[in-house]
């Protein structure tokens, strides 16, 4: 999981870029414009530091803004580094707590940049493999959006996956309940859009 965001932050002007099919060698990946990113909201530490950061401390950072560092996953990093785009919304998602979910959406401002937390031998995501000069890990800015009108709980979600399993409901082949240990993970526009409208319906 990624650990407390820093303010860190590089300000270089925005970039916008286009959101097509983006090409690797030989092979054409798939761009999504919808994301999920997990954070833990409950104190843990580790290596003597508190990697909480719920969506109430996004929210407090400075224009409500903060660096998505720590990400050291290999498929994680990439879908940051060659798919997010200014302007994507994702889903800000409580992991490893009593109760995890969606507590609300943020929004990708600034694309991908070298994570500086892979140079600093005293970080807890220090990589000594890592060079300035070829970083291997990079990270996006985000920014608060809102709150879930009420929080989507994990529970709620399985249930609906396993349903629409049988029915080819939305949730069938979502990310976070095929392959959940993924920190930070693609979600279709029709995903996006039904979770969304799960706020309208009574808990």
């Amino acid at each position: 999981m990624p650990p407390r965001k820093r303010r860190k932050l590089d300000h270089k002007p925005k970039t916008k870029s286009s959101s097509k099919t983006i090409s690797h060698g030989n092979k054409d990946t798939p761009t999504f414009s919808h994301w999920l990113m997990k954070s833990e909201p409950e104190t843990r530490i580790e290596k003597g530091v508190d990697v909480k950061f719920g969506i109430t401390e996004l929210k407090g950072e400075p224009n409500q803004t903060a660096c998505w560092d720590g990400v050291r996953n290999y498929q994680a990093r990439n879908f940051m580094r060659d798919q997010m785009r200014v302007g994507h919304r994702a889903f800000f998602y409580h992991s490893n707590c009593k109760e995890p979910g969606i507590a609300g959406i943020v929004e990708i401002v600034k694309e991908s940049y070298p994570d500086h937390t892979q140079f600093d031998s005293k970080d807890i995501h220090f990589d000594s493999s890592s060079k300035k000069d070829n970083p291997k890990w990079f990270m996006v800015d985000v920014k608060f959006v809102r709150m879930m009108k009420h929080f989507i709980p994990l529970s709620e979600l399985k249930a609906l996956h396993l349903e629409h399993k049988s029915t080819g409901g939305a949730l069938q082949n979502m990310f976070l309940l095929t392959r959940p240990r993924l920190s930070v993970q693609p979600v279709s526009k029709e995903e996006f859009d039904f979770i969304v409208s799960l706020e309208g319906k009574e808990n």
